[in-house]
């Protein structure tokens, strides 16, 4: 055999042999698995009724509740909704087909919260950035979620006080979950708060959906992954404005879960509200000028129920967020809450609130100057009447 057959024999014995992967290249080839958690809040009437729901969608309502990874005081308290947990759908994505599990949460404050998990395995985190907007062959992501949470607003008309007679637009919110640990492109483990400085573009691209990681600036970079909080070395949380990142074992991801789910309420509930007292006002001025006694007294007795009924339902929404057990979820609900300016909207609603005390208040003024004018224009009358009589008692026979 000559020199080239030799070659040539080599070289195909060569290709035809696999040839074995270094360790490290198979740590760089890892991927990234977890899922996508989209959540959804809707409110669906000014509140629900006590009676019990024992069926929606024809599935059966059962008490929401988990049991939490961390040491707690004794004393540990969740506010735990009635859920419902629906059969997962099939659809096919840009990746492939998909399988979306969907729960429903029923709050006494009128609204509802719809959660879908959609796993997924990728090779680096700008392969998320796809999953903020989830396209469908058979259409988007927000679309199933609105047709979904319009049938439940029909199936809990019976059970809802003052319902909306139609939904406005979702307050929903994005929460990436990857599984925990993770490790460095040599394979040797990693704590998660490390790995978030490592990454910290492409952990703020993902955030603020960014496909081009080289576009964002340090600025932004920094600001959007600036809320941060790991209790364990392998867990993490990031909180940004439209979404989410999670670090943590997948058993554990439901507590971290349902913190987003109820701030995500909570801002849908209050924008809910303002929307509702701005109604009120402006129905209030308009009433008003027509300077008319009866439509007054109105404005008066509508305003006095207004009061009574915001103080109430802002109370109940208040209660949905006390943690008195678990402080780290109470520093992660503080960053959501900051995060969706939840102060804001409780300063703007009480504002309104005190717009409306007010108005209330002078309405009530004048209501009592009017009657004691009544008051007095009576008394005069009544010692006229008296004097009249008197003096023709004395000019009588």
């Amino acid at each position: 055999m000559d020199g080239v057959s030799v070659w040539a024999a080599v070289m195909e014995a060569n290709v035809q042999k696999p040839r074995a992967t270094p360790k490290g290249e198979l740590a760089v080839r890892r991927r990234y698995t977890g899922e996508v958690v989209y959540v959804y809040a809707y409110d669906v009437a000014y509140e629900l009724t006590r009676q019990p729901i024992t069926e929606l969608l024809g599935q059966k309502v059962v008490p929401f509740g988990f049991d939490s990874s961390r040491r707690h005081p004794r004393h540990h308290f969740f506010y735990k909704p009635q859920m419902v947990r629906l059969p997962a759908l099939e659809r096919t994505g840009p990746g492939g087909p998909v399988k979306l599990e969907r729960v429903v949460k029923l709050l006494p404050v009128g609204a509802i919260s719809v959660t879908v998990r959609i796993p997924f395995e990728v090779d680096r985190l700008e392969d998320l950035v796809a999953f903020h907007d989830l396209q469908f062959d058979t259409g988007s992501l927000n679309m199933d979620v609105r047709l979904l949470a319009e049938a439940v607003h029909r199936e809990l008309a019976p059970y809802a006080v003052r319902p909306n007679p139609s939904l406005v637009d979702e307050e929903a919110y994005t929460v990436f979950c990857l599984d925990a640990p993770l490790t460095t492109d040599g394979g040797q483990p990693m704590s998660a708060e490390s790995w978030m400085q490592a990454h910290r573009r492409e952990v703020a691209a993902l955030l603020t959906q960014e496909a081009d990681i080289d576009l964002l600036s340090k600025q932004e970079s920094d600001e959007s992954t600036r809320r941060y909080l790991s209790y364990y070395q392998n867990d993490l949380v990031v909180v940004d404005w439209d979404a989410a990142l999670i670090v943590d074992d997948r058993a554990d991801f439901d507590e971290t879960l349902y913190v987003v789910e109820l701030a995500n309420l909570q801002l849908a509930e209050l924008e809910a509200y303002d929307r509702m007292l701005d109604d009120s006002l402006e129905r209030s001025y308009r009433d008003l000028n027509r300077r008319n006694i009866r439509t007054r007294a109105h404005v008066l007795r509508e305003l006095r129920e207004i009061r009574i009924d915001m103080a109430r339902v802002s109370d109940e929404l208040m209660n949905i967020t006390k943690f008195f057990g678990d402080w780290h979820l109470a520093r992660i609900y503080e960053n959501l809450a900051a995060r969706f300016h939840l102060g804001d909207w409780h300063h703007a609603v009480e504002e309104k609130l005190k717009t409306l005390d007010e108005l209330y208040e002078i309405l009530k003024h004048d209501q009592n100057n009017r009657w004691m004018l009544i008051l007095e224009v009576t008394i005069v009358l009544l010692f006229v009447i008296d004097v009249v009589m008197l003096f023709v008692g004395l000019k009588g026979p």
